[in-house]
């Protein structure tokens, strides 16, 4: 079954996992959210270069969308429990494909053709196209704008975003004008509005996050660990947003350490 001929739920039915890719169990009755298609979408670019048509990404973004559109889900659900990864390796020449989402491969495919008859069997890469190289910190910045773009800036994204700055540009203070100064500013202006509405949101301060930086860098586990600490240390329930500035900053290293194998 191809992406493009999805199961028709019954109308009062959110699109589930089930009904994208051949999956069993707890995933396959899980609506698909817009925050795992996003995560999806980040590993396809680190790995490939960009979101392939055809891959999990796209279906994943079409299925999210129209089940946020009917209200099944909202802009901020993440439905995945363990993670979306997007692993190669490499078999008689070919540079093979392989998705996942919790630990649950959907999808396995070549650069040259397809290696199986699942459900995104036709997605493919030319031998002409290279793969992405390492994900950087400013990236992982900005793919938080797509994953939490609408959490409004609290201290503890603040200080995790100050803790990637400085690790992607190597100085050890805030810079005027940078993205952490505008991080910690919006903190400061959420503390005190009094309106929902008035709050400055993640979106507005990562969305332009590379260029801001100035300098930019690989990200690395200790890159992650450092990022994570900084958040939880500054949030009221000593927790990690589960698709925020850490989260992305950990999805990116991750990421970089399957690249490099």
């Amino acid at each position: 079954m191809s992406q493009q001929q999805l199961r028709k739920p019954e109308e009062e039915e959110a699109i589930k996992y089930g009904d994208v890719f051949d999956v069993q169990g707890k995933l396959a009755e899980k609506p698909v959210a817009p925050k795992d298609a996003a995560m999806m979408q980040m590993a396809e670019n680190a790995l490939l270069g960009e979101t392939k048509k055809g891959c999990a990404a796209a279906a994943m973004v079409s299925a999210a969308m129209k089940n946020e559109k009917a209200g099944f889900v909202g802009h901020q659900d993440v439905n995945v429990d363990s993670g979306v990864t997007v692993e190669e390796t490499h078999l008689a020449g070919k540079r093979i494909i392989t998705e996942s989402i919790d630990n649950e491969v959907i999808g396995q495919y070549s650069q040259a053709a397809p290696l199986t008859s699942g459900p995104y069997s036709s997605c493919e890469q030319s031998e002409e196209e290279g793969g992405g190289g390492p994900i950087t910190i400013g990236e992982a910045l900005e793919a938080t704008a797509l994953t939490a773009g609408n959490k409004p800036v609290e201290w503890s994204d603040a200080a995790a975003i100050q803790a990637a700055e400085v690790r992607a540009t190597g100085r050890t203070s805030i810079m005027p004008g940078g993205v952490a100064a505008a991080a910690q500013s919006a903190a400061t202006l959420n503390a005190r509005a009094s309106r929902e509405e008035e709050k400055t949101k993640l979106c507005d301060v990562l969305s332009n996050a590379t260029e801001r930086l100035g300098s930019d860098k690989a990200a690395t586990r200790r890159d992650a660990e450092g990022v994570a600490v900084a958040e939880l240390r500054n949030d009221p329930t000593l927790t990690t947003h589960p698709a925020g500035v850490s989260a992305s900053v950990t999805a990116a290293a991750r990421l970089n350490d399957q690249i490099s194998k």
